[in-house]
Protein backbone atom coordinates (compact mmCIF):
# COMPACT_ATOMS: atom_id res chain seq x y z
CA UNK A 1 0.00 0.00 0.00
CA UNK A 2 1.11 3.64 -0.96
CA UNK A 3 0.47 6.91 0.30
CA UNK A 4 -1.99 7.76 -2.96
CA UNK A 5 -3.69 4.20 -2.39
CA UNK A 6 -4.97 5.67 0.72
CA UNK A 7 -9.44 6.75 0.54
CA UNK A 8 -11.71 7.64 2.89
CA UNK A 9 -14.29 4.80 3.50
CA UNK A 10 -17.53 4.36 1.61
CA UNK A 11 -20.08 6.90 2.60
CA UNK A 12 -18.08 9.03 4.74
CA UNK A 13 -17.82 11.90 2.12
CA UNK A 14 -20.91 13.35 0.31
CA UNK A 15 -21.18 16.11 -2.24
CA UNK A 16 -22.61 19.08 -0.57
CA UNK A 17 -26.09 19.92 -1.46
CA UNK A 18 -26.50 23.11 -3.80
CA UNK A 19 -29.27 24.79 -2.18
CA UNK A 20 -31.34 26.89 -5.24
CA UNK A 21 -29.75 25.09 -8.58
CA UNK A 22 -32.53 23.80 -9.78
CA UNK A 23 -34.29 20.18 -10.16
CA UNK A 24 -30.84 18.40 -10.65
CA UNK A 25 -29.92 19.71 -7.21
CA UNK A 26 -32.48 17.38 -5.52
CA UNK A 27 -33.90 20.40 -3.12
CA UNK A 28 -37.09 20.89 -5.96
CA UNK A 29 -37.48 23.93 -8.36
CA UNK A 30 -38.47 26.17 -5.02
CA UNK A 31 -35.56 24.70 -3.04
CA UNK A 32 -37.64 23.36 0.07
CA UNK A 33 -38.74 26.77 1.02
CA UNK A 34 -42.18 26.34 -0.34
CA UNK A 35 -44.18 28.82 -2.44
CA UNK A 36 -43.20 32.87 -2.25
CA UNK A 37 -43.90 35.03 0.93
CA UNK A 38 -41.86 35.05 4.36
CA UNK A 39 -40.93 32.04 4.94
CA UNK A 40 -39.15 31.66 1.90
CA UNK A 41 -36.91 35.05 2.15
CA UNK A 42 -33.29 34.65 3.84
CA UNK A 43 -33.71 35.72 7.27
CA UNK A 44 -37.53 35.18 7.55
CA UNK A 45 -38.22 32.70 10.25
CA UNK A 46 -39.50 34.49 13.33
CA UNK A 47 -39.46 33.54 16.75
CA UNK A 48 -42.25 32.36 19.20
CA UNK A 49 -42.06 35.96 20.20
CA UNK A 50 -43.62 37.46 16.88
CA UNK A 51 -47.22 37.75 16.02
CA UNK A 52 -47.19 38.94 12.26
CA UNK A 53 -46.42 42.17 13.15
CA UNK A 54 -49.49 43.04 15.76
CA UNK A 55 -48.43 43.81 18.97
CA UNK A 56 -47.44 40.67 20.89
CA UNK A 57 -48.88 39.29 23.89
CA UNK A 58 -45.86 40.09 26.34
CA UNK A 59 -46.29 43.70 25.30
CA UNK A 60 -49.77 43.61 26.13
CA UNK A 61 -49.58 42.39 29.07
CA UNK A 62 -49.72 45.27 32.48
CA UNK A 63 -46.05 46.29 33.48
CA UNK A 64 -45.31 43.73 36.19
CA UNK A 65 -42.07 42.61 37.00
CA UNK A 66 -40.53 40.37 39.62
CA UNK A 67 -42.12 37.23 40.99
CA UNK A 68 -43.67 36.47 44.34
CA UNK A 69 -41.32 33.49 46.26
CA UNK A 70 -43.61 31.23 47.78
CA UNK A 71 -40.68 29.39 50.03
CA UNK A 72 -40.19 32.93 51.50
CA UNK A 73 -39.97 32.68 54.98
CA UNK A 74 -41.74 35.78 56.67
CA UNK A 75 -40.36 36.59 60.06
CA UNK A 76 -42.63 39.17 63.14
CA UNK A 77 -40.56 41.93 63.71
CA UNK A 78 -39.32 42.99 67.05
CA UNK A 79 -37.12 45.54 68.07
CA UNK A 80 -35.01 45.99 70.78
CA UNK A 81 -36.54 49.03 72.75
CA UNK A 82 -39.68 46.45 73.01
CA UNK A 83 -37.84 44.07 75.45
CA UNK A 84 -38.35 47.10 77.48
CA UNK A 85 -41.84 45.29 78.98
CA UNK A 86 -40.46 42.65 80.37
CA UNK A 87 -38.37 42.76 83.86
CA UNK A 88 -35.04 41.39 84.60
CA UNK A 89 -34.22 37.99 84.12
CA UNK A 90 -37.89 37.30 82.45
CA UNK A 91 -37.61 34.59 79.56
CA UNK A 92 -38.34 36.04 76.09
CA UNK A 93 -39.82 33.94 73.64
CA UNK A 94 -42.30 33.77 70.53
CA UNK A 95 -45.52 32.61 73.45
CA UNK A 96 -44.23 35.45 75.77
CA UNK A 97 -44.24 37.90 73.05
CA UNK A 98 -47.58 37.06 72.04
CA UNK A 99 -49.14 37.33 75.79
CA UNK A 100 -47.66 41.00 75.72
CA UNK A 101 -48.94 42.49 72.11
CA UNK A 102 -45.91 42.49 70.97
CA UNK A 103 -46.29 39.88 67.99
CA UNK A 104 -49.47 38.71 66.45
CA UNK A 105 -48.78 34.98 66.40
CA UNK A 106 -46.72 32.71 68.56
CA UNK A 107 -46.52 30.14 65.96
CA UNK A 108 -44.57 32.16 63.51
CA UNK A 109 -41.28 32.80 63.52
CA UNK A 110 -39.70 35.64 65.42
CA UNK A 111 -36.64 38.16 64.75
CA UNK A 112 -35.35 40.88 66.97
CA UNK A 113 -33.29 44.10 65.66
CA UNK A 114 -31.67 46.01 66.90
CA UNK A 115 -33.42 49.52 66.83
CA UNK A 116 -33.68 51.12 70.44
CA UNK A 117 -31.82 50.43 73.91
CA UNK A 118 -32.23 47.39 76.50
CA UNK A 119 -31.36 47.76 80.25
CA UNK A 120 -32.78 44.88 81.88
CA UNK A 121 -30.75 41.37 81.70
CA UNK A 122 -33.04 38.88 79.46
CA UNK A 123 -33.23 35.45 78.39
CA UNK A 124 -34.08 36.07 74.99
CA UNK A 125 -34.86 32.66 72.94
CA UNK A 126 -35.88 33.68 69.07
CA UNK A 127 -35.55 32.33 65.53
CA UNK A 128 -33.49 35.27 64.51
CA UNK A 129 -31.51 37.96 65.84
CA UNK A 130 -29.48 41.23 64.33
CA UNK A 131 -25.60 41.34 65.74
CA UNK A 132 -26.71 44.60 66.81
CA UNK A 133 -29.87 43.63 68.82
CA UNK A 134 -27.60 40.64 70.01
CA UNK A 135 -24.43 42.54 71.51
CA UNK A 136 -27.02 45.24 73.18
CA UNK A 137 -29.14 42.31 74.99
CA UNK A 138 -25.64 40.85 76.43
CA UNK A 139 -23.73 43.73 76.99
CA UNK A 140 -27.21 44.15 79.47
CA UNK A 141 -26.55 40.71 81.23
CA UNK A 142 -28.55 38.78 79.06
CA UNK A 143 -28.57 35.90 77.26
CA UNK A 144 -29.55 34.67 73.37
CA UNK A 145 -30.49 30.91 72.26
CA UNK A 146 -31.45 30.78 68.32
CA UNK A 147 -34.79 28.44 68.06
CA UNK A 148 -34.58 26.07 64.84
CA UNK A 149 -37.46 25.32 62.32
CA UNK A 150 -38.34 22.08 61.78
CA UNK A 151 -39.80 22.99 58.08
CA UNK A 152 -38.37 25.56 56.19
CA UNK A 153 -39.81 27.74 53.38
CA UNK A 154 -43.77 29.18 53.73
CA UNK A 155 -44.65 26.52 55.68
CA UNK A 156 -42.12 27.20 58.66
CA UNK A 157 -44.19 27.45 61.53
CA UNK A 158 -43.53 26.47 65.61
CA UNK A 159 -47.10 24.38 65.42
CA UNK A 160 -45.81 21.98 63.10
CA UNK A 161 -42.48 21.53 64.54
CA UNK A 162 -44.28 20.65 68.13
CA UNK A 163 -46.46 18.43 66.00
CA UNK A 164 -43.73 16.71 65.07
CA UNK A 165 -42.17 16.45 68.22
CA UNK A 166 -45.04 15.38 69.55
CA UNK A 167 -45.56 12.35 67.82
CA UNK A 168 -41.79 11.31 67.84
CA UNK A 169 -42.26 11.39 71.76
CA UNK A 170 -45.72 9.67 71.73
CA UNK A 171 -45.91 6.02 73.36
CA UNK A 172 -46.41 3.23 71.44
CA UNK A 173 -49.97 1.70 71.55
CA UNK A 174 -50.08 -1.75 71.99
CA UNK A 175 -53.01 -2.97 69.59
CA UNK A 176 -55.26 -5.78 71.15
CA UNK A 177 -54.77 -9.61 69.68
CA UNK A 178 -58.01 -9.80 66.98
CA UNK A 179 -60.54 -12.49 67.66
CA UNK A 180 -60.01 -15.61 65.04
CA UNK A 181 -63.12 -15.87 62.70
CA UNK A 182 -62.90 -19.07 62.95
CA UNK A 183 -64.15 -19.28 66.42
CA UNK A 184 -67.35 -17.25 65.92
CA UNK A 185 -68.59 -19.49 62.89
CA UNK A 186 -67.83 -22.20 65.33
CA UNK A 187 -70.16 -20.58 68.11
CA UNK A 188 -72.56 -19.73 65.83
CA UNK A 189 -73.17 -23.12 64.90
CA UNK A 190 -73.38 -24.20 67.99
CA UNK A 191 -75.92 -21.63 68.65
CA UNK A 192 -78.44 -22.52 65.83
CA UNK A 193 -78.09 -26.51 66.95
Amino acid sequence: MKLHDLKPAKGAHRKRTRVGRGIAAGQGKTSGRGQKGQGARSGGVKGPYFEGGQLPFVRRLPFKRGFNNLFRIVHQEVNVEKLAAFKKGAEVNPTTLAAAGLIDNAERPVVILGDGEVKAALKVSVHRISKSAQSKIEAAGGSVEKLTLAVKGARATIKLQKKAAAEASAPAVEEKPKKKPAAKKAASKKAKE
